[in-house]
């Protein structure tokens, strides 16, 4: 089938099966690729239509459309939707929650001849049984939602997504869609990488978010910048989100908001499912004015018309801020984005963002492993070393991204022979690296926050989009009063090839320092590159660096 009648193809299905008129950009791109049998990986921002993807690509494709999701809520919205549209394939669910009448009902839809879309939390791949019946069933797309959790450098790396590349290669490797809404270059590349994608079709849209007024304020002390921040809630105009660094900030400012006379709820991720479902729901039937949340709360959230995104602290990263903000202005009508810090801020987010595991729990661990003979969790582990869950669990899952052992639906299990000392010293080598990455994402949030320039320009090179020197929709273009770039202008840019600069030297350009080896340029300046080197994090280089010779283009760029 050639492309255009793929296209066609794929908004008649739209259209008749799911009932949408149009195709928004990138969709339908996404489709065809898929559907023409190439791996995809789609970056579009939340609310842009990334589940529509699979959705018809996987109606199209007939057959069973294996969905890894992150979260049970996510699942349910998701089935919920594609339940909505009377003439789409079934869709079901195997997750924890899945009764045993409903899960005899999911396999005998998934081993039928008909399309089903399956939605699998990532860990059901480590149950033998679950992946046996996959591998003898008809699967002939996998989907990977919020596929910055593969990547290791991502800012929401979570082990049990590590195995999905050997997965896909058992089921015979059929075409992979991975799904996110933020993703710079290098964790694109890391994802493609961990996933065993092949020649994919790489489709990034809509980084560009024009109708979000951004803004940052700076203070001198902690009662100054709560003041502010219950003052910008107070007049958000519309729905609010208030994300905070700690559970006991959410609780904090929820009841002082409430005093105030708004309806507020707090969020975080170790309240009872059933209260977390229960502010879902509120926030969504716009009962609640503001909720006020750690980073657990909007992922798979559906909400349009969210006014005001509040940060009260920095987050740990600009991919995760800007996931944050995306949340806001979903239906295309204005909305601002605000975010209040201190300059110690940033400190206190390195500190407890940092942290080794310690030489005699990764060697306890690892002999702990080694001996047994059957899996061990976490927390039989921490019993018998009269350890910390926490810290336990931690050198788990760092000795499952070495390849020393692997998760299962049981428990841990040793997956080498190594000795104690190896296995400290790979793990300790992890964490160093990680600490890197780390200190380097929250430096580059700290630049967000200081630069003196546009911020949507910072904001989108560091995602790899070449943007207009100014936005005309930030404080520091209104500090300037320069009115906006062309729009037009600005769209061209994203879709359209970085240009290099007289140096040579583009966004996304392959780079090699004499000390630091190969990288990715993410910024670029007058006198200044913002350079990511997977083992070394972000680094800020003086274009001098080219003068000397320390610093030189690769065969990439």
């Amino acid at each position: 089938m050639n492309a255009p009648a793929t296209l066609a193809q794929s908004a008649r299905t739209a259209r008749e099966v799911f009932g949408w008129d149009d195709l928004l950009p990138g969709q339908a791109e996404a489709i065809d690729a898929v559907v023409g049998g190439r791996d995809t990986l789609v970056v579009f921002p939340t609310g842009a239509g990334k589940s529509a993807v699979y959705q018809i690509a996987g109606c199209e494709l007939g057959g069973v459309t294996v969905v890894l999701s992150p979260l049970l809520a996510l699942q349910r919205d998701q089935i919920d939707s594609i339940d909505a549209a009377p003439d789409a394939p079934a869709a079901v669910a195997l997750n924890s929650r899945t009764s045993a009448a409903a899960r005899k009902n999911a396999w005998a839809a998934i081993e039928s001849d008909d399309a089903v879309y399956a939605f699998l939390a990532p860990e059901q791949l480590a149950n033998p049984e679950v992946f046996d019946r996959l591998v003898k069933a008809d699967v002939r797309l996998m989907v990977v939602d919020e596929a910055h959790c593969v990547s290791a450098w991502g800012h929401d790396f979570r082990p049990d997504y590590a195995r999905i590349g050997d997965a896909v290669e058992a089921l015979g490797h059929p075409p992979v869609l991975a799904l996110t809404a933020t993703a710079s270059a290098p964790v694109r590349d890391d994802i493609t990488a961990s996933l065993g994608m092949r020649d994919p079709h790489l489709e990034v849209r809509g980084m560009d978010r024009p109708e979000i007024h951004m803004s940052v304020r700076r203070h001198e002390d902690d009662a100054g910048k709560r003041r502010a921040v219950v003052a910008d809630v107070q007049d958000a105009g519309g729905p609010a989100l208030l994300y905070v660094a700690t559970r006991k900030e959410t609780d904090a400012y929820a009841e002082e908001l409430t005093e105030l006379g708004l309806r507020a709820a707090a969020y975080h991720g170790a309240m009872a499912q059933k209260r977390r479902d229960e502010v879902h729901t509120a926030w969504s039937a716009g009962e609640l004015d503001v909720v006020v949340a750690t980073s657990a709360f909007g992922m798979g959230v559906d909400k349009s018309d969210v006014r005001l995104v509040v940060h009260a602290d920095v987050t740990e990263s600009l991919d995760a801020y800007a996931q944050e903000i995306g949340r806001a202005a979903r239906d295309g009508q204005p909305a601002r984005a605000i975010l209040h810090y201190r300059a110690e801020d940033f400190s206190l987010r390195s500190f407890f963002a940092g942290g080794h595991s310690k030489k005699g729990d990764i060697a306890g661990v690892w002999d702990a492993l080694r001996r047994s003979k059957r899996p061990m969790r976490a927390k039989d582990i921490a019993e018998e070393a009269e350890r910390s869950t926490r810290a336990i669990g931690r050198v788990l899952n760092q000795l499952i991204a070495c390849g020393l052992a692997i998760s299962g639906p049981d428990g841990v299990s040793a997956m080498s022979t190594a000795s104690a000392g190896d296995a400290v010293s790979a793990v300790r080598e992890r964490d160093e690296a990680e600490e890197r990455i780390r200190a380097s994402r929250i430096a580059i949030m700290r630049g967000y926050a200081e630069t003196a320039h546009c911020r949507r320009r910072a904001l989108l090179e560091y995602f790899g989009v070449e943007a207009a020197e100014r936005c005309g929709a930030c404080d520091r273009c209104d500090a300037s009063a320069v009115a906006p770039a062309d729009a037009s202008a600005v769209t061209a840019a994203e879709e359209e090839p970085a240009t290099a600069d007289a140096d040579g030297i583009r966004i996304d350009a392959t780079v090699e320092h004499g000390e630091f080896g190969t990288g990715t340029v993410m910024g670029i300046e007058d006198d200044r590159l913002t350079v990511f080197f997977p083992e070394h994090g972000y680094k800020v280089l003086a274009r001098a660096a080219f003068e000397n010779g320390i610093l030189g283009l690769g065969e990439a760029a």
